[in-house]
Order: C-alpha cells, then sequence, then structure tokens
C-alpha cells in the first residue's frame, strides 16, 4: 500500500487502534462491521488508516482503499469505490473475476476492467441492480477470508457513493467484510449532506463512529523523535512545536520539516498555502474582517472588533457569520468574542498582511482600547495594549505599556509572560527618546535583594522613580529564574555584569554574580563556585546588606549539594545573622533552611537539622515568598524520604506541586518536587501511581533543568518492569543531563546502571559503575542512596563468586564497599537496616553469610516499614535457609518475599524469587491452600527445560569457553554448539553468552565448578 505521511513512525492512537482491530475479529466472523472515523484536517485519519490497513493484510485479510475526490459541491460519482475495485483488480486479479461472474454488465459500470456495460435502462431500477451486484460482489469476496474496504475523505463524496455505501452497510450479512471511512469534521457546515448520512448510519448496530484528537505532548515528541531520527528531541523545541501545531500531526510535521531546513519552527510556503485556501474562498468583506481580527490576538471581543472596524453592525455580522461558517472563525464559549479555529490559521493571515497594513491595524486596535478600556477585560489589558503598540511599530508608546505589563504579570505571577515584556523593554530601550526614558517610564519594581539603581543618576532632590536600565536587567534575571528559563537569565545576568562597574557598585555586581551562579548550577555547568567565589570578594568588606547576607547564604547553600564542612554551617550561621541585622527576612529564612540540611547532613544531627528545616519552612509560609517556601517543601521533602519517611516525603512534594502550580512556579521547580515525589512512591512501593505522576509530568511539559532526575527515574520503573532495554536508554538520557554529577543525582544513576549491568549479565561492568560512583565527592548527607548502591554492588559480586572472569580485582571492589560503609553514619531504622543487609551482603560475597545475619537484617528493616529492601533482606534469608535445609521456614520467608514484590509490580525480584522456590521445590501458595510435595533435586538447569546435551554446553560456556572448544570438548562440531548456544539463551530468556554463563552462576546450577560456599 503506498505511503503517504511524513513521519516514519505510527504515534499514538492505541485505542483507535484497539477499536479497529476488534471491528476486524468481528467481522472475521461473519457479521459485517463499519467504523467512521472523523477529526479535523491533518489530525491523522490518513496515517490511522494505513496502519490499521497494513495490520489487517499481516492478519490475512485482503485490504482495499479509494478516496473521494473534491470536484465541485459533490464529488466524481461512485469515485471511490471504482478506485477500491480497481486495487482488488490488481492484486487479485482472477479471483475477482470469478467473484464477478454473472455480474460483469453491471458492474462495468463502475469498473471498466469487466468489460462492456449491459444494454439495460438506465431507469430508477438499474442503479438497484448496481447496487444488489456491487454488494454480491463484496459478499463472494468476503465468503474465505475478511475484506477491508476502506474510504477516505467522504465528507467530499458524492450522493450516489454514500447511498451505496449506506446499501452496502445495510444489506450485507453474514460476510467477513469490515468497511471503514474517513471524513473532516471542520468541513461538515450546518447543512453539509454528510452529516443526515452519519445520523442515519450511526443508529445502526454494526456501525462505529471514532473521533479523533490532536496529540498531547508525549505523542508529539515522538512523532519529532521518527521526522529528526533522535531518540530524544530538544524539550524546548518540543514545547515550541506542540504549541504552536496544537497538537495537530500535519501541522507538526510542517514545523518540523521547517526546522530542519533551518527555519526554525515557522511556516513553510506550503503550510502557509493550505492555511490560506478557505480564507481565499470568502468574499472581500469577510476577508477584511478576518484580517483585522487575526491582529486582535488569539481571542478578540465583538465589541472591540466592532470599534476598530466602525463598520455598519449588520455588515459586520454578515462577514463574521461567513467566517464562522467557513470554520475559520468560531465563537467563543466564554465570552461576547471570536478565536480562529487553529492559532496557526491566525498566524498565517496575519503573515499575509502588508507590514503597513498591519501596522495600522495595531495602532487602531491599540487606540481603541486606550479611548474604552472596557472593551478588554482587565487583568489583559496591560498586555494586550503594551501588544498592540509594539505591533504598531511605535517605541515611544511601547516601551512604557511593556514596562507596565512586566509589572502586571509580576503581580499575578506569571513570570513567563513578565519576562517576555521586560526583554521587549530591553529591545526598545535604545529606540526612544531621551524624554520618554525620563518622564514616561514606570520606577523599579521589584527582584529580590537586588539593589536598584534608579538613584544613582537622582537629581538634587532625592527623586529616585527613574528606573534604570540594569534594574530593568534585575527584574528580567529573577523574571527567568521564576519562570524556568535558566538559559536565558544566564545571558541576562551576564549582561548586567558587564553593564556594572564592580569598583563602584560592588553590591550590585555581586547580585548579578550570585543569580549567575544559581543559573549555572541549575544547569547543570561549571563555573558557579568561581562566581560565588568572585561575590564572596566584592561584598566580603562591605557593611551589612541583604546582597552580602544572600552571598554568603548562597555560599553555604552550593556547598550543601556538593562537599559542605563545618566551615559552611558557619558561614550559613553568619548569613542568618546579617539578614536579621537588616531585615532581609527572605535571606534569613533561605539560611536556615540551609543550615538546617547542613545540621543533618555534615553534623549527622538528623532530629536537629529536621527540626531547624520545618521551623524555616513555617516562617517562609508568613512570608508570602512562594520560591522560598518551595525550596523548603522540596528540601524538607527530600530529608524526609532520607529519614525514611516516605509518606511524610509524599505529603510535601505533593503540597509544593499544588502550590508551584497555584502561583506560576511549576517550571521552576516543578522538575525537582516531581521526582522527589515519584522517588518516595517508589519506597513505599506505589509503583503505578509512581508511574501516573511521571506520566502527568510529560503532560504538563516540565522538563529542562534536573531533568536527570526524572529520567533516572523512568529508568528505575523500567527497570522494575524487567525492560533492560528501556532501562538503559532512560540511563543513558539521564547521564547525558547530569553534566556537572551532583552526589544527590549521580549516585542514584550510579546504582542504576549497576543493577542495568548485574541484571544483564554483566558482572565486570557493575563493578565498574560502582567504582565510578565511589570515586565522586559529596555523599555526605546522602545515606539513604549509598547504602542500596553498596549493597547492590555487594550482591552483584556475591552473585558472580567463582565466575573466572569476574575474580580479578574481587578483593579491591569488596573493599572499596567496606571503606565506603565505613564513612556513613547510620541514625534511623531504615539505614540500620540497610548497613545490616550490607554485611550480610559482603559475607555472602566472601561464602561465609549465615542465617543470623539475614534474620537480623530482616528484624531491623521491617521497623523501617519500606518493602524493597525488606523483601530483599527475606529473599537472602530464605536462601539461607533453603541451604540450612529449613524448607518450612524458607518458604515463609520467600511467600512473605514474593508478595511484597508483586506489591510494588517488582517484576525482576520477583522472578529471582520465584527461581529459588522452583529450584528448591518450595509451594509459595498463600496460607491455607495445600503445599505442594517436595519436589526431587532435578538435574542442572532441568527447570529451564535444558536438555542433557544443553547442560553440558552450558557449564562450559559458563566458564568462559569458545564454541569452538565446546565443540572439542563434547565431540560435536563448532556449528552444533553454536545451534545449542542459541538454544540455550533462548531458553533462559538472556541476551548473550555473557549473560547466560552468569546466569548459571548467579542461580549456582553447577555448584562444583564454584569456590566453596564456606557452609
Amino acid at each position: 500500500m503506498q505511503q503517504i505521511s511524513v513521519s516514519p513512525v505510527f504515534v499514538g492512537r492505541g485505542s483507535e487502534i484497539t477499536e479497529l482491530t476488534d471491528a476486524l475479529r468481528r467481522a472475521g466472523t461473519g457479521s459485517p462491521q463499519a467504523v467512521l472515523i472523523g477529526g479535523e484536517a491533518g489530525v491523522g485519519k490518513t496515517r490511522l488508516l494505513e496502519e490499521f490497513l497494513h495490520r489487517a493484510c499481516g492478519t490475512g485479510a485482503v485490504t482495499t482503499l479509494g478516496s473521494c475526490l473534491e470536484v465541485g459541491a459533490e464529488g466524481l460519482p461512485y469515485a471511490p469505490l471504482a478506485a477500491a475495485l480497481r486495487r482488488l483488480h490488481r492484486s487479485l486479479g482472477a479471483e475477482l473475476e470469478a467473484a464477478a461472474a454473472g455480474s460483469e454488465g453491471h458492474l462495468a459500470r463502475l469498473l471498466s476492467e469487466f468489460g462492456e456495460t449491459d444494454g439495460e435502462p438506465n431507469d430508477e431500477y438499474g442503479r438497484a441492480r448496481l447496487f444488489e451486484h456491487t454488494a454480491r460482489l463484496f459478499e463472494r469476496l468476503g465468503a474465505e477470508r475478511t475484506l477491508v474496504l476502506a474510504v477516505e475523505d467522504l465528507h467530499w463524496s458524492d450522493r450516489s457513493t454514500r447511498e451505496l455505501l449506506a446499501f452496502l452497510v445495510r444489506t450485507l450479512h453474514r460476510s467477513r467484510v469490515l468497511l471503514v471511512a474517513t471524513y473532516r469534521t471542520d468541513d461538515l457546515h450546518r447543512r453539509h449532506p454528510l452529516r443526515p448520512f452519519l445520523a442515519e448510519l450511526e443508529r445502526l448496530r454494526t456501525v462505529q463512529r471514532l473521533e479523533l484528537e490532536r496529540f498531547g505532548r508525549r505523542e508529539v515528541a515522538a512523532q519529532l523523535a521518527g521526522i529528526l531520527g533522535t531518540a530524544d528531541p530538544d524539550r524546548q523545541l518540543v514545547d515550541r512545536i506542540h504549541r504552536r501545531s496544537e497538537g495537530n500531526p500535519f501541522f507538526v510535521e510542517e514545523l518540523a520539516t521547517a526546522f530542519q531546513d533551518g527555519c526554525g519552527a515557522g511556516l513553510t510556503d506550503s503550510l502557509r498555502d493550505i492555511l490560506l485556501v478557505r480564507v481565499e474562498g470568502l468574499c472581500e468583506e469577510a476577508q477584511r474582517v478576518v484580517r483585522i481580527a487575526a491582529e486582535g490576538g488569539s481571542h478578540v471581543e465583538h465589541a472591540l472588533l466592532a470599534a476598530v472596524l466602525e463598520d455598519d453592525e449588520e455588515e459586520l455580522i454578515e462577514a463574521l457569520r461567513a467566517a464562522v461558517g467557513a470554520n475559520i472563525l468560531r465563537p467563543d464559549s466564554e465570552g461576547d468574542g471570536y478565536r480562529f479555529r487553529h492559532a496557526l490559521v491566525r498566524e498565517a493571515v496575519s503573515d499575509d498582511l502588508l507590514p503597513g497594513e498591519r501596522h495600522r491595524i495595531n495602532r487602531k486596535f491599540a487606540l481603541a482600547v486606550e479611548a474604552r478600556p472596557h472593551l478588554v477585560p482587565g487583568d489583559a489589558l496591560p498586555a494586550r495594549l503594551a501588544n498592540y503598540w509594539y505591533q504598531a511599530h511605535d517605541p515611544a508608546r511601547a516601551l512604557p505599556t511593556a514596562l507596565e505589563a512586566a509589572r502586571a504579570a509580576r503581580r499575578r505571577n506569571a513570570f513567563a509572560e513578565q519576562l517576555g515584556m521586560l526583554e521587549r523593554a530591553l529591545e526598545l530601550w535604545d529606540m526612544v527618546s531621551e524624554e520618554v526614558l525620563a518622564h514616561t517610564l514606570r520606577p523599579y519594581d521589584w527582584a529580590e535583594t537586588y539593589p536598584p539603581g534608579a538613584c544613582d543618576q537622582a537629581p538634587a532632590d532625592g527623586d529616585c522613580d527613574r528606573i534604570q536600565l540594569v534594574d530593568v536587567l534585575a527584574e528580567a534575571v529573577v523574571a527567568a529564574r521564576r519562570c524556568g528559563d535558566r538559559e536565558r537569565g544566564l545571558s541576562l545576568a551576564k549582561r548586567g555584569i558587564r553593564l556594572v562597574d564592580e569598583s563602584e557598585h560592588p553590591a550590585r555586581a555581586a547580585w548579578f554574580r550570585i543569580n549567575r551562579a544559581r543559573m549555572l548550577g541549575s544547569l547543570r555547568r561549571s563555573g558557579d563556585d568561581e562566581e560565588i567565589a568572585r561575590a564572596h570578594r566584592l561584598v566580603e568588606h562591605l557593611p551589612p546588606s541583604a546582597v552580602q547576607a544572600e552571598v554568603f547564604a548562597m555560599a553555604a547553600a552550593t556547598a550543601l549539594l556538593k562537599t559542605a564542612g563545618p566551615e559552611h554551617i558557619a558561614l550559613a550561621e553568619r548569613a542568618i545573622g546579617i539578614a536579621r541585622q537588616v531585615g532581609a527576612h527572605a535571606v534569613e529564612v533561605h539560611a536556615r533552611m540551609t543550615l538546617g540540611g547542613l545540621r543533618h547532613g555534615v553534623q549527622g544531627d538528623a532530629e536537629g537539622g529536621l527540626a531547624e528545616l520545618v521551623a524555616a519552612v513555617e516562617a517562609a509560609r508568613g512570608l508570602g515568598v512562594p520560591d522560598l517556601l518551595l525550596r523548603g517543601l522540596n528540601n524538607l521533602a527530600s530529608v524526609q524520604r532520607e529519614l525514611g519517611r516516605a509518606e511524610e516525603a509524599v505529603r510535601l512534594a505533593r503540597e509544593g506541586l499544588d502550590f508551584a502550580d497555584g502561583n506560576g512556579l511549576l517550571r521552576n521547580i516543578g522538575t525537582m518536587l516531581t521526582g522527589n515525589l515519584v522517588e518516595a512512591l517508589l519506597d513505599l512501593g506505589r509503583t503505578q501511581e509512581a508511574a501516573e505522576v511521571l506520566s502527568a509530568c510529560e503532560l504538563t511539559s516540565l522538563s529542562g533543568t534536573h531533568a536527570e532526575f526524572l529520567d533516572r527515574l523512568r529508568g528505575e520503573l523500567a527497570l522494575l518492569e524487567g525492560d533492560l532495554p528501556a532501562a538503559a536508554a532512560m540511563l543513558a538520557q539521564a547521564r547525558a543531563a547530569n553534566r556537572v554529577g551532583q552526589a544527590q543525582h549521580s549516585v542514584p544513576i550510579g546504582r542504576l546502571a549497576l543493577r542495568i549491568a548485574a541484571y544483564g549479565g554483566r558482572p565486570l561492568e557493575a563493578r565498574a559503575e560502582l567504582l565510578a560512583a565511589l570515586a565522586g565527592d559529596g555523599r555526605v548527607g546522602h545515606d539513604a542512596d549509598v547504602y542500596p548502591l553498596l549493597v547492590e554492588a555487594a550482591g552483584a559480586e556475591a552473585d558472580s563468586r567463582g565466575l573466572p572472569e569476574a575474580e580479578e580485582g574481587r578483593a579491591g571492589a569488596l573493599a572499596a564497599i567496606a571503606a565506603a560503609a565505613a564513612e556513613l553514619r547510620p541514625r534511623v531504622p531504615l539505614h540500620h537496616g540497610w548497613a545490616r543487609l550490607l554485611d550480610a551482603e559482603l559475607s555472602r560475597a566472601r561464602g561465609s553469610d549465615t542465617p543470623g545475619q539475614w534474620a537480623e537484617a530482616v528484624t531491623v528493616l521491617r521497623e523501617a516499614g519500606l518493602p524493597y529492601p525488606l523483601a530483599l533482606a527475606l529473599l537472602r534469608a530464605g536462601e539461607a535457609e533453603v541451604h540450612a535445609g529449613r524448607r518450612e521456614a524458607a518458604a515463609e520467608l520467600l511467600r512473605e518475599a514474593a508478595e511484597l514484590a508483586a506489591g510494588r509490580s517488582d517484576r525482576v525480584l520477583g522472578a529471582r524469587i520465584g527461581a529459588l522456590a522452583e529450584r528448591a521445590g518450595l509451594n509459595l501458595a498463600p496460607a491455607g491452600q495445600p503445599a505442594a510435595a517436595p519436589a526431587p533435586t532435578g538435574a542442572p538447569g532441568e527447570s529451564f527445560g535444558l536438555t542433557p546435551r544443553e547442560r553440558d554446553v552450558l557449564r562450559l560456556l559458563a566458564r568462559g569457553w569458545t564454541n569452538r572448544q565446546i565443540a572439542e570438548e563434547l565431540y560435536i562440531s563448532p556449528k552444533t554448539a553454536s545451534v545449542h548456544v542459541s538454544n540455550i539463551l533462548g531458553k533462559l530468556g538472556v541476551g548473550g553468552r555473557g549473560e547466560a554463563g552468569a546466569l548459571a552462576h548467579r542461580l549456582r546450577l553447577f555448584p562444583d565448578d564454584l569456590a566453596p560456599v564456606g557452609r
């Protein structure tokens, strides 16, 4: 079948494919079906149909396709049926001719290949006979196998085609026929002839109607990945194209093509022409109204449009009715106004205006709004007025209104909009006269602790109301940080640094430097330490000020994420004292939050640090500084999870996300809060809930900063599913984003990498991941992450004990694990439980573990209350009991472990538990069910269905032997050895020889080949 879609991948539409597949299955049972697929132009009806027809062919069905043609008001008679029959004639040939036997003269009216038409009269009975013979043809074709008849663009169909299709739907009985038809919903005006046709068919039991919705952000990202040939398209590009396309797949393809051609996310000529076709079909007056409405904005009020046009009301209504009827404009259900059907239609209309024409229209809008402000909602007035003057190319009026709009946006927590207006002000600054700068601009607004430059050039009377360019830069830096646009904030801060003379204004220069450091840290780039050190030197000997306190607090906070020491506790305390002295309450609370984290991490005072942090959060609630409170909630959630209090961490993270969403700061800190929430949910074993949170995060376009956090968590979820390739892909993305490598991210990423390698049967790679993770600094205070890393590493060493390739370097790896463990300070039951588990795993790696060690770990971890470490301890305890010959005790432990693994959807751990129980012949059925008889001990690998010869091959394979060596040992050919190896890999469910060998050693299938167990 001919492919006509640009995107090389099929994205989304899972429920629609399911509906179509179910209809195909019902048709295959002899119950004819019809599915009508509607959707706007470009939404993907053709692509869905292509994919379904391809899948239907794979099931053995015969498929054919015909399209209606747009020719005048009605299409060509029977055009889609003729095209579909022509395709069948080419593909079936003699089979089609046999099915048409006796009807050729009638069917020739549809397809000339059937020969000459009969000589019957062309009366009303002739059409009925044609319909009957067409139905008989399809019944015969569908007698032995399913026939799928697809018709595209039903909105262009002629009446004869519609009546023939309706006849087929009503009269085909006990035939294996599925009819699928597509149509455009945006072409169906009120009197469109297809409307009654659809309504009539929809009443039939065998007819389904599907409406295709536009793509969400996730589907757009997947579509772009296929078009651009990359697994991970740029997140900002995804956001931009999703926003501009509004999820229409065709528009996504066109915008992606423009991007590939170096046009950013602009409109291609072909897309612009397509978008303007409907507009150009309107009368001149309606076109004029549409052009003016395009400059009014995404929504334009009727009264405002009337004021700008100054037309007769009746003429305006008629023009608007025509535009609405052509589906170009649509009435806004939220108020008395209009919107364009799609934002790109408005953009295309606007782009088609002449420059002078656009300026004139926008000036009219601006003057109308200034004269009658009530024409626009009050909350939208500043931004609308600023936009009109900007598009009118009047800098003297655009600059003041942009600054006013920026202040209004900040007061509404619309930080992205604030940034946009401030950047516009920066652009316009040099275009206006000194008189405009002196007399028409608002005063400096607000930028946290920034010392404004408004008074630097004040006259003798002390008037400090004149805002300076550097003040606008400072406001823009804060707006960029708060809306999450760190890249732009970095550039603005750098511009501020260049603009300020450090010798004259050291505090102001220090302010720009610490804000640049913030951006660098958030973007995972180096240089933040240098900026903080420079700022520290600038303010060290200045009188106390809010900037000085903030610099010291920032230095301590940055050290908390890296390599903090006692000196940073003193620095945080100094910042608190200065902030109190100068009344900088927000800086004081910020420093107290840092002090709480330092006492917890550096001093090891878990409860004291927690109390300080809790008090700081409560103080932040009363200050009314949203991003400060969010930092506190985020840090508090992280510390609570670190202490094993995952339920409290979930509550705090959810509170933070709700507060961030309500204050316009979701893109600022939403990624970190979401990551902390998901991590705590995974700790609690609420895996499905965690997956739903991550999925919702994708829909809200949270990305960019701390992307490695969410990518790593997606890898964790994939690993729980046992999907190692997906986990590895997410690991690669997380590592690419984790450029600087803070311990809070590097340690969990290293643990994920270690587990992927270990589960994949690559013990040397797992060891390398451990050593790389331990080579980093800043692990102090991250015990809840370091302990699991060490336990997993020790477990990997224990599983590979006796594997020849892993012997070299084992002692060094175990020593490194023990040395790292000695640096940790367990403070809560969770830490103590992990510590006991680590001691037992190290003993197992040396072959000297005892059931008592595992039992002690189980006891402590029960108190901690988290499912994963407890399930792991129960598995090991059960294994120890098996080796000790205490089968009932082992079964009880493994049964509990299996329940915990199933509760958190951990397929990997569940499989390990099940494999151990199977090898030991233990029944893990719930209590009350009869226990299975002890299974006799079989030959190694028998539970995997290996033949005796395959077991011999696996034994040698586990020793690292090549196919030729195996063949020589067993007196078989290398080719036969290769066949045995392939069979073994399939039965073991592994991807390579190394994995098979590691699995054999881990399950101790050949204990004679291994080192003594030490029991």
